[in-house]
């Protein structure tokens, strides 16, 4: 039986690098200095066009602080749909970034940078129990939209923009906002038993354990009540890393070794996929396989290894590899370029629209893998290529600029709207600045 297992698990492996490899290979060998430089220019001009001069001052809000989240395709500002915690971390994030990696405007970005920790700071927080509310209205009050608990999703958002605002500006508001939030939810959510995190928390930081008598399973925007999920854990592996960088508290590192083997060795699996849910015991709940999430988690393992022990662990590399060489395999478009959503393990996608943020994070992923493979294999670079093809052609809305939030296969847009309150100016602005950067590098050891 033993040997029957290994062969089945040979032979689907195999399956995935022949699906892989059997795609045509960059023609034109290993890229040349001036190839990399050409596309760190059009990259970075996505970065500013599309994403840090239309987000940004379009978002700021200056009537109720923090920042404002719906916009029209135009980037008219629609309704608000209030003060989501997930949205306010994030912009606070992207504008700290902006301090960090674009010298020139520096002094224009640090009042925002300082308007997103006084929101995180002053509102989010709940001053009655602690730790940041789930969202709010405009006027900072709580509402039936977003209710009164706390999720250790939006959580690690807050965590992950104030401890960036902190490293952006010294403000040692913006480092006690961070430190406070990882305590308060490591002593209210951290499972000391079975390793992660509670997720749905009552707003005094109990967790929410609901009770449904017909058999049916509560959820919330991120998934089953009271279970563990995939989604939450590798945003709080980012969150910690994120905080650790400025403050190298020993358990918050000890935390880090966690999250990582966790989401390397539980919630990652061969032959390069990961479970979406779990019980609080860490027995998966089957689901299908996102492959947005896989490429994403790919980068997110690697920068949390290399953050804690300079260079990423065999085993993190392999199961990075795996990820995206999956995601390559089963959720590829030959015909079209980019990712699709999701599918089964090991069969065609099954959801084959495209979502902005599965692209910029696939762009991410795939350039990551050629500075490290490309010189055995020079798949990554060509897929690379396609990918921002796909992109600039049909992510980007060539007429009012910014990213169309779904499209087709074709790249026909879905929705048109720029902004929503899970829509914000991270996932391509991190992509963007990594992948310019990562160009660069690779243009100048040519």
């Amino acid at each position: 039986m033993r040997r029957l297992v290994l062969w089945f698990t040979v032979v689907l492996c195999t399956s995935v690098a022949q699906q892989l490899h059997s795609q045509p290979s960059f023609a034109g060998g290993r890229p040349e200095r001036e190839t990399y430089l050409k596309l760190a220019v059009e990259v970075d001009k996505a970065l500013h066009q599309d994403v840090l001069e239309e987000w940004f001052p379009h978002s700021v809000d200056l009537k109720h602080g923090g920042f404002h989240s719906h916009f029209a395709r135009d980037w008219r500002e629609l309704p608000s749909d209030g003060k989501f915690s997930v949205f306010q971390g994030r912009m606070t994030w992207v504008a700290a970034q902006v301090v960090l990696r674009e010298p020139a405007l520096g002094d224009q970005y640090i009042p925002i940078v300082r308007q997103g920790v006084d929101f995180l700071a002053d509102v989010m927080w709940d001053k009655q129990d602690g730790g940041f509310f789930w969202g709010l209205d405009d006027e900072g009050k709580i509402t039936s939209v977003f209710g009164d608990e706390k999720e250790m999703y939006g959580i690690g958002f807050c965590i992950y923009g104030a401890a960036a605002a902190y490293q952006a500006t010294k403000d040692p508001k913006a480092l006690e906002t961070a430190k406070n939030g990882f305590l308060w939810a490591d002593k209210h959510a951290h499972d000391s038993v079975n390793g992660g995190y509670f997720e749905w928390l009552a707003r005094d930081g109990t967790p929410i354990v609901p009770r449904v008598p017909d058999g049916t399973v509560a959820t919330n925007p991120i998934g089953p009540i009271n279970y563990k999920s995939m989604n939450t854990h590798i945003h709080l592996l980012e969150a910690f890393t994120q905080l650790y960088e400025v403050w190298p508290d020993p358990t918050l590192r000890s935390r880090l070794e966690e999250l990582l083997a966790i989401v390397r060795d539980k919630i990652c699996v061969e032959p390069g996929v990961m479970n979406l849910y779990f019980t609080n015991t860490w027995r998966p709940i089957p689901d299908h396989d996102s492959y947005g999430h896989d490429v994403e988690t790919a980068y997110l393992m690697l920068e949390t290894d290399e953050e804690l022990h300079q260079k990423a662990d065999e085993k993190t590399e392999r199961m990075a590899r795996m990820l995206v060489d999956h995601a390559l395999a089963y959720g590829w478009d030959e015909q079209n370029g980019g990712f699709f959503r999701e599918g089964t393990t090991f069969g065609k996608a099954e959801d084959t629209m495209k979502e902005w943020w599965v692209q910029v994070e696939g762009l991410n992923a795939l350039l990551m893998m050629h500075e490290r493979y490309g010189k055995q294999d020079s798949v990554y670079f060509q897929r690379f290529l396609e990918q921002w093809a796909f992109i600039r052609n049909h992510t980007i809305d060539r007429q009012y600029h910014g990213d169309f939030n779904l499209t087709t296969p074709d790249g026909t847009p879905v929705t048109e709207d720029k902004g929503s309150i899970w829509k914000a100016a991270y996932h391509d602005g991190r992509a963007f600045w990594n992948v310019r950067d990562r160009l660069r590098k690779l243009a100048a050891l040519q």
